[in-house]
């Protein structure tokens, strides 16, 4: 399986401390039966004021450790962006890392805030279209504006926005109210992959396989499977050729 939303990288946001902590979410990732993963650490300015300047010598000591360990798992990476008008001055710098391809699109893996869908979200997203850049929306199922209201994530879908849900959260562990809306984004086909947004051992684990077996209840065996293999693939190839 092909995880492309955690938070494994050591030190630079709120997933894995140190490098310790990565290797050990490491290990339940490829225990879990996880091949390939792009780390996406947190881009959120104020916050956690990520760029590839910051990442990349995170990701190169994460792959040297994982490699001295030897365990099996190839990493790459990528970023989880805020949204926010700072992201069209990192777009614009060239200073913001893409989770990979979509129909000859770059794709780009967008958090809301938790509280609410952003006002004036979809001006942004067609500014992000018309640059070639297809966002991929952050566990939908975890807002709280869309819990409440389902049909606000319609004018994302409508502009061709790309869904990432997460396992955890098909499997119930996030609520009664996530798990709704995540079997429900799945009843409908529009979620495009699973991902784990693993950040800890303790709540938030770097798993796939208990959500995608309990999609598989719901799309079956072969849909369920694409979303964390076949589709995560098509769009991360590039980071491990």
């Amino acid at each position: 399986m092909i995880d492309l939303h955690n938070h494994l990288l050591p030190g630079i946001d709120d997933g894995a401390p140190d490098l310790e902590a990565s290797l050990a979410l490491a290990r339940v990732a490829v225990q879990d039966g996880i091949t390939h993963l792009v780390c996406t650490p947190h881009i959120h300015p104020g916050r956690y004021d990520n760029n590839p300047a910051s990442i990349q010598p995170a990701l190169a000591s994460f792959a040297a450790a994982l490699k001295h360990a030897e365990i099996p798992l190839q990493v790459s990476s990528a970023a989880e962006v805020r949204f926010g008008m700072e992201l069209m001055v990192g777009i614009s710098q060239g200073s913001i890392p893409f989770l990979g391809e979509w129909q000859g699109k770059h794709v780009l893996l967008l958090e809301f805030p938790h509280g609410e869908v952003p006002f004036g979200a979809e001006r942004l997203i067609g500014w992000l279209l018309q640059r070639n850049i297809i966002p991929m929306i952050a566990h939908p199922e975890r807002n709280k504006g869309l819990m409440r209201t389902p049909s606000k994530l319609k004018p994302f879908l409508e502009l061709g926005c790309l869904l990432q849900v997460t396992a955890s959260a098909v499997a119930g562990h996030f609520g009664p109210a996530a798990e709704a809306l995540a079997h429900d984004l799945l009843e409908q086909g529009v979620v495009t992959i699973l991902a784990s947004d693993g950040h800890n051992l303790e709540h938030r684990p770097p798993m796939l396989s208990e959500g995608m077996q309990h999609a598989a209840r719901i799309i079956g065996d072969a849909k369920a499977e694409a979303l964390v293999l076949h589709t995560p693939w098509q769009i991360a190839q590039n980071h491990f050729a």
